[in-house]
């Protein structure tokens, strides 16, 4: 999925990207040793990898 909202703060670049960290690697609530936690999505330039957005897909498993 391709966005152009974003302009890159380290090189000025505006073409963007996503890419999704899950798995091992999935953000879990700190004092909560059995939740699955969420996925996370990252918005980064196509242009210098810098990382524009880090998003939780699951905000719920934090309440």
């Amino acid at each position: 999925m391709e966005t152009n909202t974003y302009r890159c703060k380290a090189c000025g670049g505006q073409p963007f990207s996503e890419g999704k960290l899950d798995g091992y690697a999935a953000l879990r609530p700190v004092n909560t040793s059995f939740s699955s936690g969420s996925p996370l999505i990252f918005t980064v330039c196509t242009q210098c990898g810098e990382i524009a957005s880090i998003k939780a897909t699951k905000p719920e498993k934090f309440k």
